[in-house]
């Protein structure tokens, strides 16, 4: 069990991190980020729907308790690494681009697949 707790909070730790370093910057330095939406497509007030959901999801994750509320955090976490990856394809940005959004999936996992182990341990 301990084992499976340092692995878990590995992941999350990073997860969470990575989560919080690409959407609070966004928030505070607005103008980057409209520049970077406006190049992907998006409209503009999608960039503080999208950074607020990121960080609602990684407070639901980091809270004891609520399954259920975890469950959809990661599902939201992973659609939106989908979404911009999916965004960067179609707009036909540089493979070095997908493959750094294609690494978060990684920490994304693995946070989810212990989080069930340690669910499982204490069951």
């Amino acid at each position: 069990m301990k084992k499976t707790n340092i692995i878990y909070w590995i992941f999350t730790g990073l997860l969470c991190l990575g989560m919080l370093v690409a959407s609070v910057p966004s928030l505070i330095f607005r103008a980057q980020a409209e520049t970077f939406f406006a190049a992907l497509s998006f409209p503009a007030y999608m960039i503080t729907f999208l950074d607020v959901a990121k960080i609602l999801g990684v407070i639901a994750i980091l809270i004891p308790g609520y399954p259920r509320l975890k469950e959809w955090a990661y599902a939201g976490l992973a659609f939106d690494l989908i979404g911009a990856t999916y965004a960067q394809i179609a707009k036909g940005y540089p493979a070095a681009n997908c493959a750094f959004m294609i690494i978060w999936f990684i920490p994304l996992a693995g946070s989810y697949i212990y989080h069930h182990k340690r669910l499982k341990a204490t069951e």
